[in-house]
């Protein structure tokens, strides 16, 4: 049974959510991308499940975990980057859709007027193409990711300003991820942190990382939100 932790006072009035592990699953089109990669370059590749603790903190750190220790000079990190982003480009929706109760969750959210976004370390140009082509019937207030004036996630930098477009104080997002980084970015930014259990990683990471709700399924996000 997940652990509850003390719901805030009031209601959250706006929702950020990450997107890889949280709204769509893409597991496999990561791994598959990457495996491809370390195939070309005559490497080793890594069953599926393995690729739940190389994502969360942006592409390269992906790579980076992905190859040997012995084969991370920054040449080869560098040629397998360029392989990985055109491995992925053309194969990033192949299997990749959103988790069960993520459409509900999003008709709910918008059936009541709570305004939610994204912010994810998936490249900013790749994120904005993934929420259009398979949540595209949604209006997200923003989708961002890492750029030149946002750095990566737990910088809270990419948070704040997630929250002041959709004109909601920090304080009043529900922000739900499914990593430690997550919940850091989440306590960074004064956000209230909620884990998603049905993503890549595990309640005990969410736990020690400060998770405030844990949350079961997508649908479990609505009580906690101001009308849903």
């Amino acid at each position: 049974m997940p652990t509850v932790f003390p719901a805030r006072s009031a209601p959250a009035e706006a929702v950020v959510f990450d997107l890889d592990g949280t709204l769509l699953d893409s597991l496999g089109d990561i791994a598959d991308a990457m495996n491809a990669v370390l195939s070309g370059l005559g490497l080793p590749t890594h069953p599926r499940d393995r690729y739940r603790i190389f994502v969360g903190d942006g592409l390269e750190a992906l790579v980076r975990r992905a190859l040997p220790r012995d084969a991370r000079g920054e040449a080869v990190v560098a040629q397998a980057l360029v392989r990985m982003r055109d491995e992925y480009g053309r194969r990033a929706t192949a299997t990749t859709r959103p988790y069960p109760e993520v459409p509900e969750l999003l008709d709910g959210l918008a059936g009541c007027g709570v305004p939610f976004a994204v912010l994810t370390n998936k490249p900013h140009e790749a994120a904005v193409d993934m929420v259009d082509r398979l949540l595209g019937r949604w209006r997200f207030a923003a989708v961002l990711g890492p750029g030149p004036e946002t750095p990566r996630k737990p910088d809270p930098a990419g948070a704040l300003r997630v929250a002041g477009s959709m004109g909601v104080p920090p304080e009043a997002c529900l922000y739900v991820g499914d990593t430690a980084v997550d919940m850091a970015t989440a306590r960074a930014a004064g956000m209230i942190p909620a884990g998603a259990l049905w993503g890549f990683r595990t309640e005990d990471e969410l736990v020690a990382a400060g998770a405030r709700h844990l949350l079961a399924s997508p649908l479990a996000a609505l009580p906690l939100v101001q009308g849903a």
